[in-house]
């Protein structure tokens, strides 16, 4: 079976205070977008040779990737994990895992996150292993914090550290959509580290209640300031997204990626755009 994981972005994200366990509280919506990896499973064939792709053989499973490369142990990516998370709990056949990943990472688009969500998902349908979308969800809050709400699927007001979430109306179809991917990287750590949690005046499930339209003036990423310091020419594709006549424009996650709301298509795309259409 063949399933293909999305990316989300965030409306808006608060880091409203530093936990305990080092990790922060936050506020965001996150919104699933139509940028697209390939994720297939299917039956381990010995016919397949392991020098092929990326494929590396282990007794429960062989791993095939393509597209932006992945560095690193196939056991450390999150497909991965996902397939032993549940093999430790149901009884899964021997299988060849697929991935064509064109999902850019370190972006703030969730990627491996959406991967590993939709392989528990492919798994308890493939198999029958009877999960509730409770219950995945609670698997895969297990491996990331962004990772639960890429079960159901739907926009959703996220706190805690991203994994409490509540379902939300909102449907943003009717704009054009341009996402940027800039070829520059923002680590997680250093993004978390330059920021001063405080909590918002107003929160994010109501601003999102307003018109597209005056979300410029009160939807805030709090990462975009400290990010916009260290990498200035980040600051610019924003910048670049409103000359092109976005509604709205803001960076996804921490970075680096931006995303536009445009209420017809710009007449010249932004340098490094990656993905536009429809959302």
């Amino acid at each position: 079976m063949i399933c293909f994981p999305n990316a989300k972005i965030n409306l808006g994200l608060d880091i409203v205070s530093k936990r305990p366990d080092g990790y922060h509280n936050l506020e965001t919506v996150f919104y699933p977008i139509g940028l697209k990896d390939a994720l297939e499973i299917v039956p381990f064939d010995n016919s397949v040779a392991c020098a092929d792709l990326q494929s590396v053989p282990t007794e429960d499973y062989r791993f095939f990737q393509t597209g932006i490369e992945i560095l690193g142990n196939a056991d450390d990516n999150l497909v991965v994990k996902a397939l032993k998370l549940l093999a430790a709990e149901k009884e899964i056949p021997h299988i060849d895992i697929h991935l064509l990943k064109k999902i850019p990472f370190g972006a703030g688009l969730g990627g491996g996150s959406a991967d590993a969500a939709f392989m528990l998902r492919l798994l308890n349908e493939t198999f029958s292993l009877g999960y509730s979308d409770a219950e995945l969800e609670n698997r895969a809050a297990k491996l990331g914090a962004d990772c639960a709400f890429f079960i159901k699927n739907k926009p959703a007001f996220a706190t805690g550290i991203g994994n409490e979430l509540e379902e939300i109306e909102l449907d943003l179809s009717h704009y054009f959509f341009v996402l940027v991917k800039p070829d520059i990287f923002v680590p997680t750590k250093d993004a978390y580290a330059m920021v001063s949690p405080q909590t918002p005046q107003t929160s994010l499930k109501e601003i999102v209640k307003k018109p597209v339209s005056e979300w410029k003036e009160w939807m805030k990423n709090d990462f975009e300031s400290s990010v916009f310091k260290k990498y200035p020419e980040i600051c610019r594709i924003k910048e670049e997204l409103y000359e092109l006549g976005a509604v709205y424009a803001s960076m996804s996650g921490s970075g680096s990626s931006f995303y536009g709301f445009f209420e017809k298509p710009p007449l010249t795309p932004p340098q490094g755009e990656i993905w536009r259409g429809t959302i």
